[in-house]
């Protein structure tokens, strides 16, 4: 569906290799104990995954989006929080790149395996209205700001190592003259302001996070000032809905499997029946595998717009992190439902995924703020 190339292919392969090696078996303590995957982005990391989409002139993959979803999906198959990780990692990543000149080393450490970033927008001031950041940078002279800003929900916090971050610009007159800075994990008043004890992705490490008066010197503003919502847009939103999606896909092809799974190994003793020869279950199954292509399928066509813009591009990304998402909210309803008492009982991990899928679909933007971008957009009225 993916319709990648020899090369991508070869990657994309690798990436399930990893994920069935080192993701899957982690997957259920990881979600049990609340525990960030340290071990699972360290295979990454040695596989050079966290360099995917550095340039290759900086020693990474410099691979696109359309890779980027098939190495996605492949891990949101075994584990979702991981997935979540890595699609946070290289929304960093792509900011970085869109600033070589003062992220160059950090690319190269990316590559290399030692460099994980994440992104820092949302505040509990603007909620998932990320866009609308409420802290406001403050001149320190010279080009160097200093940083106060309560983050409500950080993907990796206390274990990333670099951090994007978002805040009004300095002299910023209205909500949306933001200005993006990297942020490093040792940079002083960086912390942690409390512990993620999830819903679902349990693994993703998604707490708050306080910056007081954190220094920040001018060569660390990835844009110009107040320009900040051009690299949101431009840069991380297209990558954030469609690594989405991709995860939402992921999640929903692995209930599928696991329900497939389930019926076909459970049997009534009485009658020496497995549970596939209930024609109720198999078309449950059915139902589930259409919603999980049709994804999928939407998703290659958000790919194949993005490559070949044109007047829907917009909107088909508006689009794709609903469509991704939504699909596995309903897939992993229906795996509960098939599965039963079995599911309930936590068997082939069925439940950990239904919960694992209701987490993106309120990440910024939520669905029903996508819902809103897309009624808008369709309306003809401006989006933001």
């Amino acid at each position: 569906m993916y319709r990648l190339n020899e090369a991508q292919q070869a990657i994309a392969g690798d990436a399930a290799a990893i994920a069935e090696k080192d993701l899957a078996p982690r997957a259920g303590a990881v979600d049990r104990n609340g525990a960030f995957p340290t071990e699972s982005i360290a295979a990454l990391g040695r596989g050079g995954l966290l360099g995917l989409n550095v340039p290759q002139a900086y020693g990474g993959l410099g691979q696109r989006m359309r890779t980027a979803a098939a190495v996605i999906e492949a891990l949101a198959q075994r584990c979702p929080s991981t997935a979540m990780v890595y699609l946070m990692h290289l929304c960093g990543i792509a900011c970085y790149a869109a600033a070589p000149d003062k992220t160059s080393e950090l690319l190269r450490e990316a590559a290399a395996g030692r460099h994980l970033s994440t992104l820092a927008f949302s505040e509990k001031g603007s909620r998932s209205h990320f866009w609308a950041p409420v802290s406001r940078a403050a001149s320190a002279g010279h080009g160097a700001v200093t940083i106060s800003a309560q983050k409500s929900f950080v993907t990796s916090a206390g274990h990333a190592d670099g951090y994007v971050v978002s805040t009004l610009a300095s002299g910023a007159t209205q909500p949306l003259e933001s200005t993006i800075y990297l942020v490093l994990k040792e940079d002083g008043g960086v912390s942690v302001a409390g512990p993620w004890r999830g819903l679902g992705l349990r693994g993703n490490a998604s707490a708050p996070m306080t910056l007081e008066a954190v220094g920040v010197a001018a060569d660390r503003a990835l844009t110009a000032e107040g320009k900040g919502l051009e690299m949101m847009l431009g840069v991380v939103l297209p990558l954030f809905q469609v690594g989405s999606a991709a995860v939402g896909v992921g999640i929903a092809e692995a209930a599928v499997q696991a329900t497939i799974a389930h019926v076909t190994q459970a049997r009534f003793e009485e009658s020496n029946s497995s549970l596939r020869e209930l024609p109720t279950l198999r078309a449950q199954i059915a139902k589930m595998r259409i919603e999980t292509d049709r994804a999928r399928a939407h998703l290659g066509a958000v790919l194949d717009s993005l490559e070949s813009p044109g007047p829907a591009t917009q909107l088909m990304v508006l689009e794709a992190k609903a469509s991704g998402t939504e699909a596995a909210v309903v897939v992993t309803e229906l795996a509960m439902r098939t599965c039963g008492g079995a599911a309930f009982g936590g068997a082939h991990g069925i439940e950990r995924l239904f919960r694992d899928a209701r987490a993106p679909i309120v990440m910024a933007p939520t669905s029903d703020v996508a819902y809103e971008f897309i009624g808008r957009a369709l309306c003809g009225l401006e989006v933001f």
